[in-house]
Parts: structure tokens; C-alpha cells; sequence
């Protein structure tokens, strides 16, 4: 009984509430068992860390309710590389950071690939405790780089790139991006030496004409770096885009104007060939090229028909068709004239006393006014004309008067044959009878 009464106190000794007790019948044991508080279990953690080649790892062994136990810290082969806060390895690179009875934290500088692996946090307990953290040295990849199948691609084809990332670990991720837009490659990835990855991803797609100087990047995604990424600009050749300006005139062609029209074409490469022709007609004989202009004088309705301007580069050809209908010539209607009021002005004339008037601005020059003068006119000539008409029918009503010698007294006879007699000269004057038309 006395043996089995020191066991149970020495079992409680980190107690507080212990309390001592005489040797007593074992009837009596329960009592001290009952005083004992219940002893709380010691909890040994840590943590797994990730870094980066060549920075610090740092390695943190925490306890929770500690009596007072030892704490060391072992590396993978087992070998211990602190006990409390003694560091038996000869190796500087380990460092303490932090010793107290709850926690041994230990740094290790300048980490490489041989030092990653499985440490082991050790507590001595009965029966003793570990913990492990694993250590995983990263290593980032090579900058990326982009090779392209064609360094010139032309509008409509396939183009085919590749992003290269070399000696990562873990294996990186490689997304693409022309533009703004996101685009899904094929990625294949290589094991290399030491667990270390080499990432290939391949983009294909069709260019357009509007893909030229458009950015296309590669970017790497790796838990060692942010922000590692490459890029190359498309070279996109097409055929030229043509179009037909009117330089002048500025409305509609009419006859007798001249006119011009300029071939405007862009391309890639410029366009180094530009034609002008007339569809299913010659160009007219004395039309003008000049570089890129068709200059064409004297219009008139021959010329109408279609004009067409060619351009070629390397990758093709275009054209646009100009439609040429030349209208009518402007007629020239007189511009009217209207009475313009001006104000007069002081004007000193010189003029013979007789006829000088002294009335202001009886000297300034008055308007004429063409409507009143052409009035006065129409009325002249229609007064003549009336005039005319007038004569014309008094005349051919008095065709003629006839002036006759007839006997005198005939009047005064009683019958023809007394006023023959009676008449001055009987029939000896009736040759003498004459006979006027007027």
C-alpha cells in the first residue's frame, strides 16, 4: 500500500492540488485519486513550406500545454539540427529564430534542390511525439520563348506559334492571349533531370487582315514568379483595299467640264501596280494618267461608261468601278436686275450760272430702270401698229374722187337735152373733159 500511495502522488507532483496523505488501508486510495486534477495532453504541430531556390525556408515546431519537454529539431537523414536552442550540425545555414517552451523556430538560408524534404519536429514525451513539415524548394522557369512558323503570314492562312518554358519545378502553365482575347493552345510537358519540367504549348488559328500589328503573348504561371511572360507582334500581309475618289468637279459631270479621278490603295506590302481601264470601251484618246489619277478634259456624253482602277501587290489583286454619266451642259439664264437704292452723296459740280440748280442731290446719278424703258417701248410700237391699221382701213374705203368739167346750168334745165344746150360750149368742150384718181 505504501508503494502503490507514492506511484499515485508521483503522478500527480505537477499538480497544484496535491495533497499528502498517510499511509492509509488501500480502502483509503480512492480518495487521493479523486483530488487529482485530470492531466491535459501535450500537442505537438508545424507546417509544410514551399520556397523559392536560393531564399529562406523557415521551419516552426509548436507546442500547446507543454510540461517542460524537450523540443529538437531533425532534418530528413534524422540528424538532429537543434536540440533546445544548441544546434549540434555543423551547418551555418541553420539559424534559431525563436526558442521558448512552447515553440524551437530554425531558418535555413540560401535553400537548393538538396534540401528539400521531409523535417522532423521531435518532442519527449512518454511516449515521445513528432511532427513533420515538408520542405518543397521551387525553381522558376526560364523566360519563355516564342517561335512562330512564318515570321510574315497572309490574310486567310493558318499561322502556327510555340511558347517554350524550360526548368521549372513544378511544371509551369502557359496561357495565351492575342489582344484582349484569351486563345487555348496544346501544352506538352517534358521531364528533365531532378524532377524538373520543360512546357511547350502550341497556338494555332487564321489571321485576318485586321490581326496585323496585333500583340500575341505567352504568359508562364508558376508559383515562383508573377508576371513572366513573352510577346511577339503579327505581320500580317493582304491585298490591297481599293477605292475611287472624285477630285472634281464637285457636283455632277456635265459637258464641257474636266474631271479627275484618284485611285486610293492600301495594302500589304503598298501596292507598286496601279492601272486604269474602261470596261468593254479604250479609255477616251486624250484621257490622262498620272500615278494614281485618270484625268479626263472636255467631257460629253461619248465618255459615259465604267471607269476601273486595278491595284496589285504580292499577295493579290483589287479593283473599284467609278460609273461616269455626263449630264447636259448648264443653260446661262440672265441674272435680273433689280433697282439697287443708293444713298447720295455731296457732290460739287461745275455748271454755267444759267443752269445751276441749288436742290441737294438734284447731281447724283439716277438708276435706270429697264422695265419702265422696255413699258415705254411696247407702248410706241403698239400705238403704231394701231396707227397703221387705222390708215390701212380709211384708205380702202375712199378707193378715189373724181374731179369732171360737167356743163354748167344742167342743174337749172328742165331736161338732158336743154341742159346739153344750155351747157357752155356744147359738145365741143365734152373732149376736154378730164378725169383725176387720187
Amino acid at each position: 500500500t505504501h508503494t502503490h500511495t507514492h506511484t499515485v502522488a508521483a503522478s500527480c507532483a505537477k499538480s497544484a492540488s496535491v495533497v499528502t496523505l498517510p499511509v492509509l488501508p488501500v480502502v483509503m486510495m480512492s480518495v487521493c485519486l479523486c483530488l487529482c486534477p485530470a492531466v491535459q495532453s501535450q500537442n505537438l504541430v508545424t507546417d509544410n513550406v514551399a520556397v523559392v531556390e536560393g531564399e529562406v525556408a523557415v521551419i516552426s515546431c509548436r507546442v500547446k500545454n507543454n510540461d517542460d519537454s524537450v523540443i529538437q529539431l531533425l532534418n530528413p537523414n534524422r540528424q538532429t539540427i537543434y536540440f533546445r536552442d544548441v544546434r549540434p550540425l555543423k551547418d551555418a545555414r541553420f539559424q534559431l529564430v525563436n526558442f521558448s517552451d512552447n515553440e524551437l523556430r530554425v531558418s535555413l538560408s540560401n535553400v537548393t534542390l538538396s534540401d528539400e524534404g521531409r523535417y522532423v519536429c521531435q518532442l519527449y514525451t512518454d511516449p515521445p511525439q513528432e511532427a513533420y513539415a515538408d520542405i518543397t524548394v521551387l525553381i522558376p522557369p526560364g523566360n519563355p520563348i516564342i517561335e512562330s512558323r512564318e515570321g510574315q503570314v497572309i490574310e486567310g492562312n493558318e499561322t502556327e506559334m510555340t511558347c517554350t518554358a524550360m526548368g521549372s519545378k513544378p511544371a509551369a502553365t502557359i496561357r495565351w492571349m492575342k489582344g484582349d482575347k484569351e486563345l487555348q493552345g496544346k501544352s506538352k510537358v517534358e521531364e528533365m533531370y531532378d524532377t524538373m519540367f520543360t512546357v511547350t504549348s502550341q497556338l494555332t488559328f487564321t489571321v485576318t487582315k485586321e490581326d496585323d500589328g496585333v500583340p500575341v503573348v505567352c504568359i508562364v504561371d508558376h508559383p515562383a514568379v508573377k508576371d513572366v511572360q513573352a510577346q511577339t507582334y503579327l505581320v500580317v500581309h493582304y491585298k490591297p483595299e481599293v477605292k475611287i475618289v472624285v477630285e472634281f468637279p464637285d457636283g455632277l459631270p456635265r459637258e464641257g467640264q474636266n474631271m479627275e479621278l484618284s485611285c486610293q490603295a492600301k495594302g500589304k506590302p503598298h501596292p507598286q501596280q496601279i492601272n486604269w481601264v474602261k470596261v468593254d470601251d479604250d479609255l477616251p484618246s486624250h484621257a490622262l494618267i498620272t500615278g494614281p489619277d485618270l484625268y479626263i478634259e472636255n467631257l460629253n456624253k461619248t465618255y459615259n461608261g465604267t471607269y476601273r482602277c486595278f491595284a496589285a501587290n504580292s499577295v493579290g489583286e483589287s479593283y473599284d468601278d467609278y460609273i461616269l454619266y455626263v449630264y447636259d451642259a448648264p443653260t446661262t439664264t440672265p441674272i435680273p436686275t433689280t433697282a439697287t437704292t443708293t444713298t447720295p452723296t455731296t457732290t460739287t459740280i461745275s455748271l454755267p450760272e444759267a443752269t445751276a440748280d441749288s436742290r441737294a442731290g438734284e447731281g447724283a446719278p439716277r438708276a435706270v430702270d429697264h422695265a419702265v424703258i422696255g413699258g415705254v417701248v411696247a407702248v410706241v410700237v403698239f400705238a403704231m401698229l394701231c396707227l397703221l391699221i387705222i390708215l390701212g382701213r380709211y384708205f380702202a374705203r375712199h378707193k378715189g374722187t373724181y374731179f369732171t368739167h360737167e356743163a354748167k346750168g344742167a342743174d337749172d334745165a328742165a331736161d338732158a337735152d336743154t341742159a346739153i344746150i344750155n351747157a357752155e360750149g356744147g359738145h365741143n368742150n365734152s373732149d376736154e373733159k378730164k378725169e383725176y384718181y387720187i
